[in-house]
């Protein structure tokens, strides 16, 4: 198949990566209009550091002039050119202070708002973007940003002492001034076409680099993967393929930069050439003076660093242009799982039923994309306290369940409903605090023992993460630990076994108090052995909970009141354990795959 784009496919695409850097910079503008009080001090402290080092020259002339050719004071002008030597010193030290102040103030605000952004946006969002593209854009991408903000107050000052050298050149000798400044708009030209073509450049290289990100997260979160099947080798051709990419893209970025940046030292170095030139001639002539001579010069020199930090930031504005467009896609993206415009309350006290935590599914339709249903015409009451087990056959949509009940996802058509009220119509965060969840994949996070358990509830006392612990049958093991409660337990729990992680995060979701707790394959990883006790914790806190079970393992199933069978997406048979595993052969075939041996840890 042809790759070679039409015209107006071009024009389409050109158009589309306009509009994005344009959405990129009102991003910025944005960001930078609420530090428009501090961005004016520091412009100030810029004006004023430019305006006293314009000042040196001239000095400098008049004590070559008054103080040298005509014997004068000359110790009166040496005590002014050093004491506006340390007030630009000063001020160029608080003028670089305000501006990384500012500009990594910028960047904590937006990282805080692209992390909340991203926190808030919908789990199907997750299940498709790359965690180390996120990563790229909340890391290097943010960096970029930074380094652009940080160079804006201090190119305002260098844009101020440029015209202010430029007017004090013409002032002095338009003449000599014209000379000097002849080169100033091939700079002006070269910086247009070094925009041009170092963009496209700067899009590339962060790109690579968000996909060596990615190769790097995937590595080290899948290494217990890799090392098992002695896969080393082949991640690491992996990232030498992007850490070469992003070489090679980096190098033709250095080519687009090599090719501007001497023409910046070499243009002001002409002019310099010139003034000697004419100038030498116009002193001999007796048309301007050694000072005046001097005085040119040294502000031509004050030229050449500001000249050069106008190709700094182009190169800097590009990249962060780059960057902003990234940043841009990721704010600019919806949730599509949102809370109501006017959202409902849960009822505090149960109406019609002893217990709070009645769910009902109500025909519901679902399917992660149109063409592949999932759940069908699913229509189910659980009664506040009633316990349920869902079983079935590896995708017929046991989990689905639970994500349709916490809205991860809405459903295509059919309701769901907590304690008689539509979950679309309750805070997102209303809702979630009152389902508890233990899923099959643990993930626990890099802190104490005690702040996983109560995570859900950072107010819970030692007492109350005892209870847990013991109820989920965490507690004797969690005593064994070096530091108890206090143990540190690494990245995603891995310094524990798989049996414990999940115990720990039974507690976790015990120790909420939910009104509905589900138990999404829970005891997978537990031990045998283990099984036993911890069943016996799970009885204790079922009993008057509304409990839905994902299970596979008949002990676990049998402490349900009833039993769903879900086989393609619909219900198939509802009953207890007992009764389905006598009259139901789908059901006993469904327990006969499910219950093959899995390797537990304890």
């Amino acid at each position: 198949m042809s790759t070679i784009e039409t015209d107006a496919e071009v024009a389409t695409r050109l158009e589309f990566e306009q509009t994005q850097r344009s959405e990129g910079w009102k991003l910025l503008r944005g960001m930078l209009r609420e530090q428009r009080r501090n961005l004016l001090l520091g412009a100030v402290i810029g004006i004023s550091w430019a305006g006293f080092k314009t000042a040196v020259p001239q000095m400098t002339k008049n004590a070559i002039n008054q103080g040298i050719e005509k014997d004068g004071p000359l110790l009166k002008w040496v005590l002014i050119i050093a004491g506006l030597g340390v007030l630009t010193g000063l001020l160029s030290g608080m003028r670089r202070y305000v501006a990384f102040r500012e500009s990594r103030w910028a960047e904590t605000l937006l990282r805080e708002r692209l992390f909340a952004h991203l926190i808030g946006l919908n789990v199907g969002y997750h299940d498709k973007a790359q965690t180390g593209q996120l990563m790229s854009r909340a890391s290097s991408d943010l960096m970029q940003i930074q380094g652009f903000i940080v160079m804006i107050p201090i190119t305002l000052s260098n844009v101020i002492q440029i015209i202010a050298v430029t007017a004090i050149l013409f002032y002095t000798d338009p003449v000599l001034a014209l000379v000097a400044l002849v080169p100033l708009p091939f700079v002006n030209i070269s910086a247009r076409r070094f925009s041009n073509r170092i963009h496209p450049a700067s899009i590339a290289v962060q790109a690579e680099q968000a996909q060596l990100a990615s190769v790097v997260e995937e590595s080290v979160s899948g290494v217990r993967v890799i090392k098992g099947f002695g896969a080393e080798q082949v991640q690491f051709d992996k990232l030498r393929k992007e850490a070469d990419d992003i070489f090679g893209e980096t190098m033709k970025a250095a080519k687009i930069r090599s090719s501007f940046l001497p023409a910046i030292d070499v243009l002001p170095a002409l002019g310099l050439v010139g003034v000697l030139g004419v100038g030498g001639h116009r002193v001999l002539n007796g048309q301007i003076t050694i000072g005046d001579l001097v005085a040119f010069n040294v502000y031509l020199t004050l030229l050449i660093w500001p000249l050069r930090n106008i190709g700094m930031i182009v190169a800097l504005g590009q990249r962060a242009a780059a960057a902003l467009v990234r940043i841009h896609e990721v704010l600019s993206t919806e949730s599509t799982i949102a809370d109501p415009a006017n959202p409902k309350q849960l009822p505090s006290v149960a109406i019609g039923a002893t217990t709070l935590g009645a769910v009902k599914f109500d025909h519901v339709q679902f399917g992660y994309s149109p063409e592949q249903p999932v759940l069908s015409n699913f229509t189910i009451d659980i009664a506040g306290g009633e316990s349920i087990a869902i079983v079935g056959a590896t995708g017929s949509g046991k989990s689905t369940v639970a994500r349709l009940l916490l809205r991860f996802y809405d459903t295509n058509s059919g309701h769901v409903f907590l304690d008689g009220v539509d979950v679309r119509k309750l805070k997102l965060r209303d809702l979630r605090q009152q389902i508890g969840v233990v899923f099959e994949d643990t993930v626990l996070f890099n802190d104490t023992v005690a702040h996983n358990i109560g995570f859900a509830k950072s107010t819970a006392s030692q007492q109350d993460l005892e209870r847990a612990a013991k109820l989920a049958g965490a507690h004797d093991f969690i005593g064994e630990l070096p530091n108890g409660y206090e143990t540190v337990i690494g990245e995603r729990g891995f310094s524990l076994s798989g049996g414990q992680r999940q115990r720990i995060a039974i507690a976790r979701a015990i120790i909420a108090d939910p009104r509905v707790l589900v138990l999404d394959d829970a005891t997978s990883a537990v031990d045998p052995s283990k099984e036993g006790e911890i069943r016996e914790a799970m009885r204790t806190v079922m009993s008057g909970r509304t409990t839905i079970v994902i299970a596979h393992r008949p002990g676990t199933i049998a402490l349900a009141d009833r039993v769903v069978l879900l086989d393609g997406g619909t219900i198939a048979a509802i009953g207890t354990h007992e009764h389905l595993a006598a009259t139901n052969t789908r059901y006993r075939e469904v327990l006969a795959s499910m219950d093959q041996p899995k390797k537990v840890a304890n």
